[in-house]
């Protein structure tokens, strides 16, 4: 353990960037360590749990339940504006007290501004998969075409701007996906081409906050199968899903919980048959621990906690990396991937009783389980960031 430091973060204002790390602060401060945190003001009582300090900013960032944007530069243009607005806050309060070290989101965008003007190192934090050697190649025609759009070329101007600006000479594709050291808060199992990822990155698998479970259960297990409906919290619109599985489930073969948040009225679903309970909001491990499948749109979050429990999945992606996850968890043996056009009702239905059925995927589950468990989480992602610490 080294010596207790002055560490900063520097967060992006967005739940599912926030909570796969929370218990890595929780440990540092555990460890001694004195945590200063930049994060959007409605997010700060999330970080202040931990023991870190909040350093609080106005955000820009959609809310919870808040439009991202259909295509991929909406969502990085926002992530730069943020960035780009906090930075002159992170100056005034870091340059005259500096830390030993910046941590950083993959979309806390002014961290590694900020550490380059500190002159200190600086760490990425990852929730979700990572650049491969030779992925610059591999996805050669998406990046043009991004390049090549309006809104890229405007995305890439004003971010080579500000890095101009700010005395940092690299490219922003090199800032995004290129850190000199980052961890990945996800298990190796999970990332396309695990085996040409170079040695900056270290896989630490998911950190799983207990201290954040709420005490809800959906109840003892009564011998039945339980299904778990859940999309996340920025693509939970799904309201023919929520009627199709309470139609094909509900009446007693199965238990049904489904967490449907703030865009869909519960009562719009209908009469609920015996069996199914629908909430705006559950304490998803409680629910996972209890589940036979989960029905998800394989956010990353989702997707660790189906493996870190063992359950299987149905993934019907709606955006971003889900599509992604989804294809990587069929890969594995985990379960099975329905496009949104495919997700009929029969074939929800269909999915979900063939997953729950396959002796083959209960098997790989129970391995990818253990494998998942043996990531090492927070504890391994603390000793990282000491490791950074040391001269």
């Amino acid at each position: 353990m080294s010596a207790p430091a002055h560490i900063a973060m520097v967060g992006s204002t967005a739940p599912s960037h926030v909570t796969p790390s929370l218990p890595l602060f929780r440990e540092l401060v555990r460890r001694g360590h004195r945590v200063t945190y930049a994060i959007g003001s409605s997010l700060a009582p999330m970080v202040a749990a931990t023991g870190a300090t909040p350093l609080e900013h106005p955000s820009s960032l959609p809310a919870t339940d808040g439009d991202w944007g259909e295509d991929v530069v909406t969502g990085m243009t926002l992530f730069l504006d943020e960035s780009i607005a906090v930075l002159p806050r992170l100056r005034s309060a870091f340059e005259p007290d500096p830390p030993a070290l910046v941590l950083h989101d993959i979309g806390g965008l002014a961290g590694p501004v900020l550490a380059s003007r500190l002159g200190v190192p600086a760490v990425q934090l990852s929730p979700t998969f990572v650049a491969w050697e030779g992925y610059e190649e591999d996805m050669a025609e998406h990046i043009a075409e991004l390049r090549a759009s309006e809104g890229g070329r405007r995305y890439y101007a004003r971010f080579g701007a500000w890095l101009a600006e700010n005395g940092v000479d690299a490219h922003p594709d090199e800032l995004l996906a290129r850190p000199s050291r980052g961890l990945a808060l996800i298990p190796r199992v999970l990332q396309p081409n695990a085996d040409r990822v170079g040695p900056a990155f270290r896989f630490v698998g998911p950190c799983l906050d207990e201290a954040g479970r709420s005490g809800w259960t959906p109840g003892p297990p009564d011998g039945r199968p339980l299904l778990y409906v859940a999309f996340g919290t920025a693509y939970n619109d799904q309201l023919p899903v929520y009627r199709a599985v309470a139609d094909r489930f509900g009446g007693g073969e199965w238990r049904v919980v489904m967490a449907v948040g703030e865009r869909v009225d519960p009562a719009m679903i209908g009469p609920l048959p015996e069996g199914v309970e629908v909430h705006r909001w559950v304490d998803q491990l409680a629910v996972l621990e209890q589940a036979s499948v989960f029905v998800t749109h394989a956010g990353m979050g989702g997707t660790m906690q189906s493996l870190w429990y063992g359950v299987p999945t149905v993934a019907v992606p709606q955006a971003v990396d889900q599509y992604a996850n989804a294809q990587q968890l069929a890969d594995i043996g985990a379960g099975r991937c329905l496009s949104a056009e495919e997700a009929t009702p029969r074939a929800l239905e269909d999915a979900v009783r063939a997953v729950a059925a396959d002796p083959a995927i209960a098997a790989r589950l129970a391995e990818l389980r253990a494998e998942v468990r043996a990531s090492g989480g927070a504890v391994r992602a603390a000793d990282a960031v000491e490791e950074a610490l040391e001269p």
